[in-house]
């Protein structure tokens, strides 16, 4: 895997939704990268902090402003397991990402499902990026609690 590719970050990510199934929330990741660097980590903690909003693009994009200290992340790519849900679409738009990484497409839950334009127009969108992977740890972690 060529260091600093997507998918290279995205196995970065891959990592974090492994740590937030260990934790028995919905095992996604999300890391924000700015010029080759990661500055902002996160997975979900919903249930952990009792919070809806603590997804981890949420937590990612937080701690990327706070990294930088700055609310636009235009020079920043947000790198995530799961298509990004329409809350996280919209603040992926208020950050003003330059690009978005994904890894499996979300039909029930996933920004697209409403609208395309969630993101924003100037955003460059990647889909797919070690796709099978990024699925098939969501799969296992849901198929464990049925």
């Amino acid at each position: 895997m060529e260091l600093f590719s997507d998918a290279y970050f995205m196995q970065k990510a891959l990592e974090l939704a492994e740590q937030a199934a260990e934790e028995d929330e919905v095992p996604i990741g999300a890391l924000v990268v700015h010029e080759r660097r990661i500055v902002g980590k996160g997975y979900n903690q919903t249930e952990k902090l009792k919070d809806v909003t603590a997804h981890a693009e949420m937590l990612a994009i937080t701690a990327a402003s706070q990294a930088l200290d700055t609310k636009f992340l235009d020079e920043c790519t947000l790198y995530v397991t799961i298509e990004p849900c329409p809350m996280c679409a919209g603040a992926i738009q208020w950050a003003r990402f330059g690009k978005v990484v994904f890894g499996a497409g979300e039909p029930k839950f996933g920004y697209q499902a409403k609208s395309m334009a969630l993101i924003g127009p100037k955003t460059e969108v990647v889909r797919g990026v070690l796709e099978e992977e990024c699925r098939s740890v969501m799969q296992a972690f849901f198929k464990a609690k049925r």
